[in-house]
């Protein structure tokens, strides 16, 4: 049986190539996947997954890596990216999840979790950097994936975006740590904020520089540690109207928040509970 030709997909080709090239094989709806906060010491991981149409519709304005875009740049292309997604979703995994479970685990299973809530869901998954399985499609990690695929773009758009507002949200509540500025990332001001203040209930309290805050030691701003300390809280998220605000829960949840799944045709403000396990569909 005669096999198709290897396909070459070269970086200097741009932002849609890798796409276009699945397209080409087959693959209609090709799925991105991309998190933000995972650097950080306080505040929530977010993880995100889209689907973009092919064609024209699919290509977004101003569409780059999310850490090279300015905030207002990142908001007009979050606006594109929901006007223009076929599909896609929002997962948040609070600060005290992470402490729970571990970060590498918790950044696993959210950014499956937005993978598998895509509706209509991907023929083809693309991620950045971490292979994530269980998806029951087949699927590909892709070395600075934000820079190379535009899905995956779209997906860093939108973690970024989502995550900055509940930041700068959560400065309202906590003003002493500057978080609007900042965003929870482990900068001198928010180590000297840090051990002034010690941390708040946002701060992922198995983190090293946490931990010497909490002891009362110097608080180093590059130290960091995953653990197992704390409770898993739930919450609401609600994006109605471009508005992003969060609400921490009483209840015990096992993976934050899923939102959004249903791409353009799907109101921004749509709040999915998403607190069980996700099933793996390739056993």
């Amino acid at each position: 049986m005669l096999r198709p030709p290897r396909a070459v997909v070269r970086r200097e080709h741009g932002l849609y190539t890798l796409e276009r090239t699945l397209h080409r094989r087959g693959f209609d709806r090709v799925g991105g996947a991309d998190e933000a906060g995972r650097g950080a010491c306080a505040g929530p991981l977010v993880t995100a997954a889209v689907v973009l149409p092919a064609g024209k519709r699919g290509e977004v304005p101003g569409l780059a890596d999310s850490k090279l875009l300015t905030p207002a740049a990142r908001d007009r292309a979050y606006d594109e990216v929901l006007a223009r997604a076929e599909a896609y979703s929002v997962v948040i995994v609070p600060a005290a999840d992470i402490d729970a479970r571990g970060l590498h685990r918790c950044n696993l299973e959210a950014l499956r979790r937005a993978l598998v809530q895509l509706a209509p869901g991907p023929d083809y998954v693309l991620t950045d950097g971490f292979g994530v399985d269980g998806t029951g499609v087949p699927a590909l990690a892709v070395w600075k994936g934000d820079r190379v695929s535009a899905c995956i773009a779209a997906a860093s758009v939108l973690a970024k975006v989502v995550r900055d507002r509940i930041m700068t949200g959560l400065h309202e509540q906590y003003p002493e740590y500057d978080f609007a500025q900042h965003k929870g990332y482990c900068t001198a001001a928010h180590s000297e904020a840090l051990r002034r203040h010690g941390p708040c209930a946002e701060h992922r309290m198995s983190y090293a520089n946490v931990v010497a805050a909490l002891a009362g030691l110097p608080v180093d701003t590059a130290g960091f540690a995953a653990g197992t300390v704390g409770d898993p809280l739930d919450g609401e998220l609600d994006l109605t109207d471009g508005e992003v605000s969060w609400r921490p829960g009483d209840g015990v949840g096992s993976g934050g928040l899923g939102i959004g799944a249903g791409g353009a045709s799907t109101p921004a403000g749509a709040v999915v509970r998403d607190n069980g396990p996700v099933r793996d569909v390739t056993t």
